[in-house]
This record gives structure tokens, sequence and C-alpha cells, in this order.
């Protein structure tokens, strides 16, 4: 690809790209090279300093896999996939003995409430439990697709750094990987 040239400039409406095609074509009809910065996608993310209710609020209400979580300068601080962010909103007891479940009903919907009630995302999910697995914009898919494979996330984030600044270029999802490979 040409600098300044975005990817979807270089992917003719024909090549069929969006339902898995791996090859596409810059203007100029050289085959260009996918990389990471290619298969990003936007994708919604909070602050360390977001309220955790509001975190929790949106995982819900869009439907998301995980939650991506940046720190104040924009680089990656967690991604959490779902079933762990309900695992922190729980009550403990309910954790380990879904026995109890049944016999708590609704009032465990208040509990849950109150232990997320004035938490940042910082407090109410330690990082060293969900560390944010990333790549720089040049990675390849088999560099992604290796990094997904041994984490637990089902997304990666693409990041960019330069010197001092780190800026989230988007997230990779396993189903936008799976389109680069001959399935």
């Amino acid at each position: 690809m040409i600098k300044g040239e975005s990817w979807w400039d270089v992917v003719p409406a024909e090549c069929g790209y969006h339902s898995g095609c791996r090859h596409a074509w810059t203007s100029k009809g050289e085959e260009a090279v996918v990389r990471a910065r290619n298969l990003a996608e936007p994708y919604p993310f909070v602050t360390t300093d977001d309220d955790a209710v509001a975190a929790a609020r949106m995982l819900a209400e869009k439907s998301l896999p995980a939650l991506l979580v940046l720190d104040a300068d924009g680089g990656p601080y967690a991604i959490v996939p779902g079933s762990q962010v309900l695992r922190q909103a729980l009550p403990e007891y309910v954790v380990d003995d879904p026995l109890l479940a049944p016999a708590i009903g609704g009032r465990a919907d208040a509990e849950i409430a109150e232990r997320l009630e004035g938490l940042t995302v910082a407090e109410w999910l330690p990082r060293q439990l969900f560390p944010p697995p990333y790549v720089g914009p040049d990675a390849l898919p088999m560099e992604v697709a290796a990094l997904m494979a041994r984490t637990p996330s089902p997304l990666i984030a693409v990041i960019e750094r330069d010197a001092d600044h780190v800026q989230l270029v988007g997230t990779v999802t396993a189903a936008r990987l799976m389109g680069c490979f001959p399935f």
C-alpha cells in the first residue's frame, strides 16, 4: 500500500474481502500485504477512570464480547472477556456455589449494583488479572492469530506507538481474523 492510501482504497468492491477474500490489490495493480492495521476495526472502550457501572452497562447494551479498557495515556490497560466482567460483578459466594443462585433470586441484583457503585473501572477490574494482548499496526495476520491463540481474549488491540504517545488504531476480532485464512 502507498503511504496515505487507506485499506478501503486498495480493496476493489468486487474483491469480496468482506466475505473472506485473502488477497487485495493496490490501485497500481500490485498485491497488497494484509497487516493488523488493515484488519483493525473501531471498538467501544472505557478508560480506567470511568465509572464501573457505566462500563458494565456499555458491555451489556452493545452486546460486546469483551470490555476494552484504556489507561490515561490511551494505551491498552486491559481486555476483559465478558464472562470475566460478569465474574467480577457477581457476589463471590454465588460464583463459589452456583446452587445458591436460585435461593438468592433478585436480592443479589441490589448487591451487584452496590458492589460497583462509586468504583472506577481500574478499582473494579485489577489489571494483573487481564493483561491486554496487543500488536503493532504492521503485524501480520499469523502474528495476531498466534497471540490470540495464547490468550483468553476475543480481541487483540492494535496500537501505534511514537516516542511517548500510544494510540489505539482499533481491535481485531477472531471472526475478522478468520477471513485471512483458507477455511
